[in-house]
């Protein structure tokens, strides 16, 4: 079974890279972060993506491109926002996300 590819981004670099441990924690998910809106859109044009994780720090204006960027080049794509709350939380929102 091929993992489940999810795109994080978040505005601070050290939360963006505990979400991507927490993330790479699961044997089933591979994480890929960004901490820009250009480079987020450049991975997601880069190679498939089952979700993307909005986290800390982006603005309405910019989550308002992503999403819309994300979903003309993917319109099934599953966005959801994580905005905290430890990795139990995370984990239940990925796995609610994808069933």
């Amino acid at each position: 079974m091929d993992k489940v590819e999810i795109l994080v981004i978040c505005r601070h670099e050290g939360i963006l890279q505990t979400i991507i441990r927490l993330v790479n924690a699961n044997p089933d998910w591979n994480a890929t972060g960004a901490s820009a809106d250009d480079e987020a859109i450049a991975e997601f044009a880069a190679r498939p993506f089952k979700l993307v994780l909005l986290g800390s720090g982006i603005e309405k204006e910019s989550e308002d491109r992503l999403c819309t960027a994300f979903r003309a080049r993917d319109p099934e794509i599953i966005i959801v926002q994580h905005y905290g709350g430890g990795s139990g939380l995370l984990a239940a929102e990925i796995y609610q996300a994808l069933n």
